[in-house]
């Protein structure tokens, strides 16, 4: 099989020496694509900028913001079979990059900010590769996990609560599937979580195709 994985953050810049970006450290991700290696698998890992070594035997595209990212999904999907949005993309950026460092004032400074593009909202519903998506959440992660997973067109959703898996070794995640089963992996290594995620990802991809075959 060949996945398509996204992980870490992205930058979004507000002048040459700052940006708007979060806590995500990339580990999930970056465990899942050595777990799909490990299993035989092919692998494109789409990353933002983390501090972690290159997987071995991953082909790896480094991109820093929403609209690399964006571009880069869209580039490589049609050639994946299973696609796992694990990066945490930037819901905003601002609306202009100012061109010279902004000096600090003894008065409030209004950043006006857009919604960036929805790189899960906009990809085909008709299509051949499987999707996976991700909800980092604070509260009400089942229902929010649930809603993401129509709403943004998924085959399952995986959720995890952002305050024990943004940046840890550890995490504990529930998995939401589009026929209502969902399935909870407890607190272990990401290693481990991802060495038990790509196995769910090979079983329903495989029962996708036996699907559309009958």
């Amino acid at each position: 099989m060949r996945f398509l994985i996204t992980a870490g953050p992205t930058r979004e810049p507000i002048d040459p020496v700052r940006f708007l970006s979060n806590r995500s450290s990339g580990k999930m991700g970056y465990a899942i694509a050595e777990a799909a290696i490990e299993a035989g698998h092919e692998v494109v890992l789409i990353s933002g900028p983390v501090e972690l070594a290159r997987p071995r035997g991953v082909a790896v595209i480094p991109v820093s913001t929403s609209d690399q990212m964006f571009d880069a999904v869209h580039e490589h999907s049609r050639n994946s079979d299973v696609l796992v949005m694990c990066a945490a993309v930037a819901d905003y950026k601002p609306v202009a990059v100012f061109t010279k460092k902004i000096k600090k004032r003894n008065a409030k400074f209004l950043l006006e900010l857009i919604p960036t593009r929805d790189v899960l909202a906009s990809l085909p519903k008709n299509r051949k590769y499987f999707v996976v998506g991700f909800a980092a959440e604070t509260d009400n992660i089942a229902t929010n996990a649930q809603q993401k997973l129509l709403k943004k067109n998924c085959d399952l959703v995986v959720a995890n609560d952002a305050r024990i898996g943004m940046e840890g070794d550890e995490n504990e995640v529930e998995i939401f599937f589009r026929d209502g089963e969902t399935k909870k992996l407890s607190r272990a290594s990401k290693k481990i979580i991802s060495r038990d995620l790509v196995k769910i990802f090979e079983k329903y991809f495989g029962k996708r195709l036996t699907k559309k075959s009958v």
